[in-house]
């Protein structure tokens, strides 16, 4: 039993921000029938490092297990007429095309009403509907969307260059959002026996994301000002920040300067402002750090409630994943076989635990069971020659 045994999703996703919301509802127990172009969804060939995994995208297979894949030319009306009719069997439609996309193709929020009138239809896009923005015909994409919402001119120091986030963040945060949305959705059809659009864009997502900071913006009328020292974020008080030690690096959360300065016995710290001097704290506290270990420090904060951390790389958090068999990291078949590590589902239910039940499906892998034997011999033929 899982939570989301009885839903059937649709999914015209691809990237990120549709695909890893659709694989949240899979792990959770949903049919997520992933629609794909005959030759595969663009992200199958992304290389990351410039290389793939048995011929296949790191990013596409971390994105996509526990789906059913159908290959089908959105252009061709024999293709629209059987997933409108595949729709009939759905509960959710999921996709992140431009805005209009969609409807051209007779697949928009109306097709789909129209067979089926309590479907969820969920639009990912990168700017919104009619807006602004979107309206300018800018690519929506991460790192796009980091500089224009101001993320990535805050982070880092001041005079560095504006530095994005080390790994799509915005596009995570929105996918979740969308996840939690289509969520929301089935509770109202459920509730109030209601289908609905439900809509979210990565520019949105990325504003709501410095919600704090852009409340102490507004409210206080202050700007945001990256610091010369690097400590962290500018709106909060010193220490925050990272430190280097003797052998690597620690991080100090929200703490009183002075119970700091005592934990390091350093009490000349406390006599800084924690707001008007945060460079000069970080340099004089960095100073102190540098003369021992990580752990050293660890030990000497951690005991006065002062929240600290080793800053550690990736590869040290998979290690450690690895070596306490955690469930968070889940061995699954490739593409060609063999075994390839991904990151499992982050959600932890008592009664409806998520699931490993499919690999990332091969293009088209599920068309002929899914919409038929003739029409799916003729799409599937076409789509499992796709390779690198």
């Amino acid at each position: 039993m899982q939570a989301l045994d009885s839903i059937r999703v649709l999914d015209f996703t691809q990237m990120m921000l549709g695909p890893f919301a659709t694989q949240l509802l899979a792990d959770l127990g949903a049919d997520v029938i992933k629609v794909e172009r005959p030759a595969g969804e663009w992200e199958r060939d992304l290389a990351m490092m410039g290389d793939y995994v048995a011929g296949q995208s790191a990013a596409f297979l971390a994105m996509n297990r526990n789906k059913r894949s159908i290959a089908v030319d959105l252009k061709d009306p024999r293709a629209t007429s059987a997933l409108l009719d595949l729709a009939r069997t759905c509960d959710v439609v999921v996709e992140n095309f431009r805005p209009g996309v969609m409807d051209r193709l007779g697949l928009g929020y109306n097709d789909f009403k129209a067979v089926k009138n309590d479907i969820i239809y969920c639009s990912g896009s990168g700017w919104g509907r009619d807006t602004a923005l979107a309206e300018a015909g800018r690519p929506g994409q991460d790192l796009l969307i980091q500089a224009m919402s101001g993320l990535a001119a805050s982070t880092g120091r001041c005079g560095d260059p504006p530095t994005p986030a080390g790994t799509a963040i915005v596009d995570h945060a929105t996918a979740l959002t969308l996840a939690t949305g289509i969520l929301a959705a089935l509770v109202a059809r459920n509730t109030h026996g209601v289908g609905q659009r439900v809509e979210v864009d990565l520019y949105s997502v990325a504003i709501a994301m410095q919600c704090q900071e852009i409340s102490a913006m507004v409210n206080q009328h202050t700007d945001y000002h990256r610091s010369e020292s690097g400590i962290g974020q500018s709106w909060l008080s010193a220490p925050f920040g990272i430190y280097e030690t003797s052998d690597g690096w620690i991080a100090i959360a929200m703490a009183p300067l002075d119970v700091v300065a005592a934990a390091v016995e350093r009490p000349e710290l406390a006599t800084f402002d924690a707001w008007t001097e945060r460079d000069p704290v970080k340099w004089a506290l960095e100073a102190v750090t540098r003369t021992n270990t990580t752990q050293h420090w660890l030990d000497a904060l951690l005991p006065n409630g002062i929240w600290a951390a080793q800053v550690r790389s990736t590869k040290d958090a998979v290690d450690e994943l690895r070596l306490t068999n955690s469930g968070l990291l889940v061995t699954v078949d490739g593409p060609d076989g063999a075994p390839i590590e991904l990151i499992g589902c982050p959600i932890t239910f008592s009664a409806t635990p998520w699931r490993q039940r499919l690999a990332p499906p091969r293009v088209g892998e599920h068309t002929a069971a899914i919409l038929g034997d003739a029409f799916g011999d003729r799409v599937s033929s076409e789509s499992t020659d796709h390779t690198h």
